[in-house]
C-alpha cells in the first residue's frame, strides 16, 4: 500500500527503524524544547499530513523506550487517524514520571502503525449466542 505524506517539518519522513518493525517513528515538529511537568499533557505537532487508502487507519502508539526510561507516553493510545482526515498529525503526550521531562526538537516521540479495518453492519437483536465464557470479564479467568 502507498502512504501519501506531506512533510511540513524539517525532519525526515516517517520511517521504520528496522526491517521488521510494525511501526514507523514520528518526530516532533517544534522549534524549541518543550517541558512537560509530572502529569502534564500536551498536544505535540509533527508537521506530517497523511492520506491513507479507504479501509486503513493509522494508530499512534507510545515508544517503549520513552515510556520506560522517561515516563512519557501517548495519552489516548492508540490514537486513531481515519482515512478521511487531512489535518496535521498531532500526538497527545503525557508525562507519567515524577519529574519534568523535556522534549527536544526533532525527537522521535511515538510510532505510527498502519492497520486495515472493516466496517461492521450493526444489527439489533434480543439475544446473543451463548458461549462457555458468557459475561465473565475483568479477571474472570484468574491470575495464574
Amino acid at each position: 500500500m502507498i502512504l501519501k505524506v506531506i512533510n511540513k517539518s524539517n525532519n525526515p519522513l516517517p520511517a521504520y527503524e528496522s526491517e521488521q518493525a510494525a511501526g514507523m517513528d514520528l518526530r516532533c515538529n517544534i522549534t524549541e524544547p518543550v517541558t512537560l511537568l509530572p502529569l502534564q499533557r500536551k498536544l505535540i505537532p509533527t508537521g506530517i499530513y497523511i492520506q491513507l487508502p479507504v479501509g486503513y487507519e493509522a494508530q499512534i502508539r507510545p515508544r517503549s523506550g520513552l515510556a520506560l526510561k522517561r515516563g512519557l507516553t501517548v495519552l489516548n493510545t492508540p490514537g486513531t487517524i481515519d482515512s478521511d482526515y487531512r489535518g496535521e498529525v498531532g500526538v497527545i503526550l503525557i508525562n507519567l514520571s515524577d519529574e519534568p521531562q523535556t522534549i527536544e526538537p526533532g525527537e522521535r516521540i511515538c510510532q505510527m502503525v498502519i492497520a486495515q479495518h472493516e466496517h461492521a453492519e450493526v444489527q439489533a437483536v434480543e439475544v446473543l449466542d451463548e458461549t462457555e465464557r458468557g459475561a465473565g470479564g475483568f479477571g474472570h479467568s484468574g491470575v495464574k
